[in-house]
């Protein structure tokens, strides 16, 4: 197989090309201790058994806890021998390596088989496997003494850990640093699974549209990889480059002409880990994100804690169950009447003077409810669903030509968005409370970028501040806020005409 120079695509980042591994010296590096053990004690995968290998340098010190190399599907890429290199160069910290097997769930018999959980623990998205590790597995870990008696320590210090795999296993190491930045920020994925077994091809456009998160990523793939019913191996894998050279993340990767195996993801080993620790202890830096992104947010302006009341304040009715309009006029939500009602919910618009108008949206289960800034158009979100409709108020204040006009993003375990809030801003963008944070459409009802709530999904959101350019999100324990660029559109404003989508 030919090897490849290593290109590193970021920013202002150059182009590098690292040298070959140093040949062993004449003193051997010093190697380091490697235990096997077992875990089925878990509630994450409950019912699962797996057997893992602990590495531990003969550097290690228990009074300065070490950096970690987490690794999907056992020991693989001669990594023992290559960190034993390494740290005796100084040339990647100290760390301890913890190499896992995906889950089985054992037969009730010899005539049965067992149920074998890699896809299911690997492919899938969400946090659970990031749970399982952080909760069950490095507990666990830190249980364990080395041979002499020295306790394990690992850092908590989500710039001191890493986490790799290969096909299957690399989209877990991915997938667990993706959700969980708090707790891994370097990724080595090899002939990474990101086609469509169980999701992984959403990612280069979550990538795109989600605010970065702060990831080092070393990609590996050659182009006789995989071309099967789930995808493109090579394809995916250049299109994930590609997403996150977009959105501003540091990422190297070597490409090569091999198949679907492990081969040169451990020739080129020892390059992607100088690549991944170079300049360790500094820490790893989010990029700006794309335009959308940078057209909304502030950089060096994040979220920040707000007193209880002043949440309450700006969200007011967090889930939107009610908006006023300019001219006194209030759009609620209340319960169906009789057969003739096609939900279970109506929309009724109340003025200062004369009935009730009501209108069937055929909805059932309305979650939030917001106005266009030029007031000509009622959004409502379905809760049990993925969208959010679009309706022309007309003058009689009865709503008509409602469509499924704005898609949002879905869980991979979710049947749908869990909508909860939404508000406009002037220039008529609509920013959705969801499970996945934040999510920012833009007029013609498609998601531009994603910005992720802190300490779990958005349950409310709203604009407010003297100048309306605070962003404020709900979630189930707390409240925060955010400078932003644009500037919110109350429905107590005048109407205001945006500028045209561009289509």
């Amino acid at each position: 197989m030919r090897r490849t120079a290593l290109l590193a695509c970021l920013l202002a980042f150059p182009v590098i090309s690292f040298p070959a591994a140093a040949a062993s010296s004449t003193t051997e590096a010093p190697r380091g201790e490697i235990q096997k053990h077992s875990f089925d004690a878990g509630a994450v995968f409950p019912g699962t058994t797996r057997d893992y290998w602990v590495y531990v340098p003969r550097q290690y010190d228990p009074a300065k806890p070490a950096c970690l190399f987490v690794c999907q599907d056992g020991v693989q890429y001669d990594a023992p021998r290559v960190f034993d290199e390494l740290i005796e160069r100084e040339e990647i910290p100290v760390l301890i390596g913890v190499f896992v097997t995906p889950g089985r769930v054992k037969a009730t018999s010899d005539e049965a088989l067992d149920r074998f959980n890699r896809s299911f623990e690997y492919d899938g998205l969400g946090d659970g496997y990031a749970r399982f590790l952080i909760d069950e597995l490095l507990p666990a870990v830190e249980t364990l003494k080395t041979e002499d008696g020295r306790p394990i320590r690992l850092s908590r210090d989500p710039n001191d850990r890493a986490i790799a795999g290969s096909s299957s296993g690399a989209v877990c190491a991915f997938t667990a640093a993706w959700e969980r930045p708090d707790s891994f920020r370097r990724v080595f994925s090899a002939v990474g699974t990101y086609v469509g077994l169980r999701g992984a091809n959403e990612y280069p456009t979550l990538i795109r549209k989600y605010e970065p998160k702060p990831l080092r990523v070393f990609l590996e793939d050659g182009s006789n990889d995989l071309n099967i019913y789930g995808g493109d191996w090579w394809m995916a894998n250049q299109e994930m480059e590609r997403a996150l050279t977009f959105a501003g993340y540091e990422v190297a990767h070597a490409w090569g002409d091999g198949p679907h195996s492990s081969k040169h993801a451990t020739e080129i080993f020892a390059d992607a880990m100088r690549w991944l620790w170079r300049d360790h202890p500094e820490p790893i830096q989010a990029g700006n994100g794309s335009q959308q992104l940078q057209e909304i947010l502030i950089p060096g302006e994040g979220w920040e804690e707000v007193a209880r009341d002043v949440a309450a304040e700006a969200l007011g009715d967090a889930r939107g169950n009610g908006i006023a309009r300019h001219d006194g006029v209030r759009f609620t939500v209340r319960p169906g009447a009789g057969a003739n009602s096609a939900s279970d919910r109506v929309i009724e618009a109340r003025g200062p003077q004369g009935s009730p108008v009501v209108s069937d949206a055929g909805i059932r289960e309305v979650a939030a409810m917001a106005l266009s800034p030029d007031q000509t158009l009622l959004y409502v979100a379905d809760r049990a669903s993925r969208w959010v409709y679009g309706f022309q108020i007309q003058p009689d204040l009865t709503l008509r030509y409602g469509q499924k006009f704005h898609h949002l993003h879905v869980d991979d375990d979710a049947r749908d968005a869990g909508t909860t809030g939404m508000v406009v801003d002037r220039d008529g963008r609509l920013y959705v409370a969801t499970r996945m944070g934040i999510q920012i459409c833009d007029q013609a009802g498609r998601v531009v970028a994603i910005v992720p709530a802190p300490g779990g999904p958005a349950v409310g959101v709203a604009f407010g501040g003297s100048d309306f350019d605070l962003l404020y999100v709900a979630t189930r324990d707390a409240a925060y806020r955010r400078r932003v660029k644009p500037r919110g559109s109350s429905p107590l404003d005048a109407p205001r005409k945006p500028a045209a989508p561009k289509l």
